[in-house]
Order: C-alpha cells, then structure tokens, then sequence
C-alpha cells in the first residue's frame, strides 16, 4: 500500500452529519464533505491498486466503486436525506458490477465493516446456491471453514426461513446452509481500527481471505 490516508476526516464529517442530518447542515459544511469524499476516493483508489495483485478489477477507479451519499427516501419512513457513511463496492464494473464484489464500509463510531457475498439476492441466484450446496456441499464447506477466512469473517450470516425451502427434506444433513436466505460474510470494524495506519492493508488481508468465498458464489450463480 501507498502512504496511509488519514481516515479521521471522513470519521470526523460522518460523526457531524449523524448529528445534523438535513440539508442546511450539509450544505454550510459542503467543503468538509468534499474533502472527506476526497480522501476516501483516494483511499479506495489505493485499495484497488493493492487488490490488482490478488484480483482483476478491470481498470476500474474510486469514482467508479463508491456510492452516492444521498438516501433514497421516496419509500422509506426514515426521511433522513443522507447517509451517515461511506462505502464502496470493489470489483469488476465497481458498484455496477454484474458481479459479487468486496464492500467496504465506514461509519463511526464502531460500525464500519468490511464484507461481501449474497445480500440481495434475486430467487434464481438463492436457487442456485442451494443446488449448489445439494449437489455438492464439499467445496462450499471447504471455503468458509479455512482457517484464515475463519479467523476474518467467523461463521457466515445472513436471515433463514423458519423451514426447509420448498423441495428439501427438514432432516437434510446440509438444512442449515440450504435455509439461508442471503450469505453473507462480514468482518466488524472498530474505530480505532479505522484509524490504524495499517488500515489499508487490513483490508486487502480481509479481501484477500473473502476471495474463495466470492469465488465460490460467484461461480455458482452464474
């Protein structure tokens, strides 16, 4: 990795804008924003660089991996206009990916993350991967309980069905896996963490251990 970034100054605006969150604020501590915005840009661009030796992320930059901060309200009851973070999703196409891709998420004061897999998946997607596991469960269990993805990530996450999904036995030696609903893999962050100079290449050891899991899934549902 290049010179750390000094990443207090996203910290430092994002603990602002939890506090103040409306358009007046924001606007009055614009320059802030850009500067923090900045910082995390060049931060991101670093990340891609040290990924580029473990992954091909296709000539993408910052600008194309991280998102907006503005919320979408027009469905929500939370009419907060902005979001009290910043992240960026980190692969083939950034946040346009086609792909699963390495997220990364900072927000103060503890809830930073670094994490990726099936958050959102579509029915054919879930579908796949639990045809995957049916046919062969080998080479999943293989991937999330290596060592060292064990040690970043702890067991994988995400919401289940309260029963077996439609077409499996309750008594499937596999049932726990075939009930998830998404698969996630998540590292929680500290804020000291965060603001380690050694962050950067934290995180290119935590995406480098998510590699074979994205792999894994990636290759599954095509």
């Amino acid at each position: 990795m290049n010179d750390p970034i000094d990443l207090k100054l996203v910290l430092d605006f994002l603990k602002g804008l939890q506090k103040n969150n409306n358009k007046a604020w924001f606007e009055k501590n614009r320059p802030a924003y850009e500067s923090a915005r900045n910082q995390f840009e060049v931060f991101i661009d670093q990340l891609i660089v040290g990924l580029g030796s473990v992954e091909d992320v296709g000539g993408i930059t910052a600008k194309d991996c991280v998102m907006r901060i503005y919320r979408d309200i027009r469905f929500s009851k939370d009419k907060s206009p902005y979001k009290s973070s910043m992240s960026a999703s980190i692969g083939p196409g950034g946040k346009k990916s086609t792909r699963l891709t390495y997220y990364l998420h900072i927000e103060p004061p503890d809830d930073s993350m670094i994490a990726g897999g099936l958050y959102m998946p579509d029915s054919s997607q879930i579908i796949k991967f639990r045809e995957a596991v049916d046919r062969d469960p080998k080479p999943f269990m293989e991937v999330i309980s290596n060592k060292t993805f064990k040690q970043t990530f702890g067991n994988i996450q995400g919401e289940k069905l309260k029963t077996a999904p439609k077409g499996y036995e309750r008594d499937h030696p596999e049932i726990e896996l075939l009930r998830l609903k998404q698969v996630i893999a998540i590292e929680h962050l500290t804020e000291a963490q965060v603001l380690s100079p050694k962050f950067g290449d934290h995180v290119i050891g935590s995406f480098t251990a998510m590699k074979p899991f994205l792999d894994y899934l990636n290759s599954v549902i095509g």
